[in-house]
């Protein structure tokens, strides 16, 4: 069986021949040995399907990122952190993380499109990895390109065992098609593919933290029409009016509308009710105090913030101020920086690697990284901070008096990697044996130096 991926890949001395969607299905069709090719649209979770079909479910995420305040409020504090941050070149020393620098190369994520900057391409790839769990990116003419994640598949091909027999799927490619429009395939080098939340069901799929509280969303939305009811409605319990018997239907009509006209509705609460003609009002079902609304609405604001990874205290939900005050804000935010976003950014450098070229040929000792050192939020206290300048100018001292370069210690104490330190071959004179004036040995000077 011819082998699409080998082909493809360049074995065999064959070209890439997929230029349109029809060729792209009877090349599938070839690699994966099944005919009937029929829908580009399934999913990977059932035998003899050769796509990760694109989640449906975008729109509707997207209007409660715009109607629910909770969800809206803990996407934002998501979208603040995470865009804060820009790319940087990290040099690994010995597998070890080492200093950071910048070059030209990384133009793609500095100035994604005209006008665009590296927060606002991070705000969109959070925002759509919230909503879709899936963010993907690709290069062209100079510009980062937003491909829709509802309008985006992931293409699969068959992993043939030697022995025989199917092992799982490899990632084939990309596949999107805008409606109406031709579809475009591209390869896995030219994507990035942000999913911070694997899909269970998928082997390359993210999934929407929004998922699990659908139901706690729908919860929380009732909970807001239901005060929107309740003020509406007078801001007053429920009552039940009883009339005496001999009250015909209509002049029944009559009082009801009466009552409704002068009574219903906000601008009339607090109004004194008059009642004539042997009318008779109970009051039925509760106020907010006596079924314990707050406490109702704030266990599930407090699963929803709990899904997205961020403390309620950080987006200042009632439940997160009555937990703790701001006094131990520090510990809260540690947690949403070392929890949450550190991985978030971890996993998005690692994904937009794909679209910029590496210094140094792609040797291996220079990766994508992010730089957060000037990240407000991170920030420790000022208090803080003193000590830690204080402790690492300490150390810069002791390096020094201990005979190494200035430059060295420098990078060493800033990058954490102490191979960086370069010795000047110079000791103290407590280093020295008593009384000895022998000089020590200094190393040989290269070739055209003094």
């Amino acid at each position: 069986m011819t082998n699409l991926w080998r082909r493809s890949r360049g074995g065999g001395g064959e070209a890439r021949g997929i230029a349109t969607i029809e060729d792209y299905a009877a090349a599938l069709q070839e690699s994966l040995g099944y005919g009937g090719f029929s829908s580009l649209g399934v999913t990977q979770s059932q035998p003899g399907q050769a796509a990760e079909k694109a989640p449906t479910d975008l729109p509707g995420y997207a209007s409660l990122f715009a109607t629910n305040p909770v969800i809206w409020a803990c996407m934002v504090a998501r979208m603040s952190v995470f865009s804060a941050p820009r790319f940087t070149w990290q040099r690994l020393n010995n597998g070890t993380p080492s200093e950071m620098f910048g070059t030209t190369d990384l133009r793609l994520l500095e100035q994604p499109w005209a006008g665009g900057t590296t927060q606002d391409l991070l705000n969109r790839v959070i925002q759509d990895a919230d909503l879709a769990g899936n963010s993907y990116w690709t290069g062209h003419e100079g510009e980062a390109v937003r491909l829709r994640p509802d309008w985006t598949q992931i293409v699969l091909e068959r992993r043939r065992h030697p022995h025989g027999g199917d092992l799982g799927w490899r990632r084939y490619g990309y596949l999107y098609q805008e409606p109406g429009a031709d579809p475009v395939f591209l390869w896995p080098e030219e994507v990035a593919h942000f999913a911070p939340t694997p899909d269970p069901l998928a082997t390359f799929r993210g999934m929407s933290w929004l998922t699990p509280v659908l139901r706690e969303t729908q919860n929380d939305n009732l909970m807001a029409g239901h005060k929107r009811r309740y003020f509406e409605n007078a801001a007053t319990p429920n009552l039940i009016v009883r009339l005496a018997r001999e009250v015909t239907p209509e002049a029944f009509g009559k009082f009801k509308a009466k009552m409704e006209s002068s009574h219903r509705g906000v601008e009339n609460a607090y109004k004194t009710l008059y009642l004539g003609g042997g009318a008779d009002v109970s009051v039925v079902g509760s106020d907010f105090r006596q079924m314990d609304f707050s406490s109702v609405q704030g266990a599930g604001e407090t699963r929803i913030a709990s899904a997205a990874g961020v403390p309620p205290i950080i987006v200042g939900l009632s439940e997160g101020l009555k937990a703790a005050t701001y006094s131990n804000y520090g510990q809260a935010r540690r947690r949403f920086a070392d929890g949450t976003i550190h991985p978030l950014w971890q996993n998005a450098a690692g994904s937009f690697a794909p679209l910029v070229t590496p210094p140094g040929n792609g040797s291996g000792a220079v990766r994508l990284w992010y730089d957060a050192r000037h990240v407000p939020f991170l920030r420790e206290d000022a208090r803080d901070a003193a000590e830690i300048q204080g402790i690492e100018s300490r150390t810069i001292r002791a390096l020094v008096d201990a005979g190494y370069t200035p430059e060295s210690v420098q990078k060493a104490v800033g990058a954490s990697d102490w191979s960086l330190l370069v010795h000047t071959g110079l000791f103290s004179v407590q280093l020295q044996k008593p009384g000895s004036s022998d000089a020590p040995e200094l190393p040989a000077p290269t070739e055209g130096g003094s």
